[in-house]
């Protein structure tokens, strides 16, 4: 990419980022800004943190912005660098941006709502109409957005059925190579996740309260109706911990000092948001360096 190009990402970026500001200022929220290095993470089997000196970087700002919903905040949103070992290729950066926020008193049907209003208002801001081309393609962003169970997708798109794939080791595999491509035409969110996928959220019955956002087949976000139950949060969070063992990877250091950030967490619903995907699909780009002013490769000691 020509430097001319960059500069314009980067002016686009800039705008991007102010305007989510104001979204969210406008709607009473507080933005914080919370610790980068962590004594613990939050253990999840495929994200992998960075290790420090002092402890880990954040592979999110979930568990330190739950710690001030658990003190009382309200509503509140983070704009942040989050860091993850060995994320490299066209879409993941090690280093990379993540927008994050929670809505007390509300599922994930309104996080949901929220998300699609942010972004369709951010459209209209930046180009003055509801639609955008990618890759060639034009993608109609007018509200409401489609949503679908993730059992659907895999009914509609899949070669196999959702419960086989999860039995069989090759979720993974069939979501990206056979569903994400096909989630082209308008923006979609896959929700109610199995819940061996349910992370930290709210389980209805066998169905987790979970969704992803994709929009020109690239996931750009995922949230949740959080859970609240201590007693599963801790089952939970310890069972992903043993996962990591079993699988050769590290064991996060979890202590029941750790789960007392968690002891008065609000009924709510939250979401992390990646910026610099969404960066992408609004500069027209296909590769996710292109959205940032430097990477860790370009930088000459």
């Amino acid at each position: 990419m020509s430097q001319e190009l960059r500069e314009n990402n980067l002016i686009l970026r800039a705008r991007i980022i102010r305007f989510i500001r104001e979204f969210f200022e406008k709607r009473g929220y507080l933005e914080v800004e919370t610790p980068f290095i962590l004594p613990s993470v939050i253990p999840e089997l495929h994200i992998d943190a960075i290790k420090t000196e002092m402890g880990f970087l954040h592979t999110s700002p979930e568990l330190c912005m739950k710690i001030l919903l658990s003190k009382g905040y309200g509503n509140i949103f983070q704009i942040c660098k989050c860091f993850r070992k060995g994320e490299k290729g066209k879409r993941h950066l090690p280093e990379f941006t993540m927008l994050e926020w929670y809505h007390l008193g509300v599922d994930y049907n309104g996080i949901m709502e929220e998300c699609e209003r942010l972004i369709y208002c951010l459209c209209i801001e930046i180009f003055g109409k509801d639609k955008i081309t990618y890759m060639g393609k034009e993608i109609d962003l007018s509200l409401p957005w489609e949503r679908i169970t993730l059992e659907e997708a895999f009914e509609r798109y899949a070669s196999v059925p959702l419960r086989y794939a999860i039995d069989k080791g090759i979720f993974e595999e069939v979501l990206v190579n056979e569903i994400e491509k096909r989630l082209t035409e308008r923006p979609v969110f896959l929700k109610d996740w199995p819940v061996e996928m349910a992370a930290l959220s709210k389980l209805r019955g066998d169905i987790a309260e979970r969704f992803e956002l994709y929009i020109a087949g690239i996931e750009i976000a995922n949230g949740y109706t959080e859970l609240i139950d201590l007693g599963e949060i801790k089952k939970r969070v310890k069972e992903e911990n043993e996962k990591r063992c079993f699988f050769g990877k590290e064991k996060y250091p979890i202590s029941d000092e750790f789960f007392r950030n968690f002891e008065k967490l609000p009924d709510c619903a939250g979401i992390a948001l990646g910026i610099d995907r969404l960066i992408m699909i609004f500069s027209n780009t296909d590769d996710i360096k292109d959205t940032v002013s430097l990477t860790y490769e370009e930088i000459s000691l």
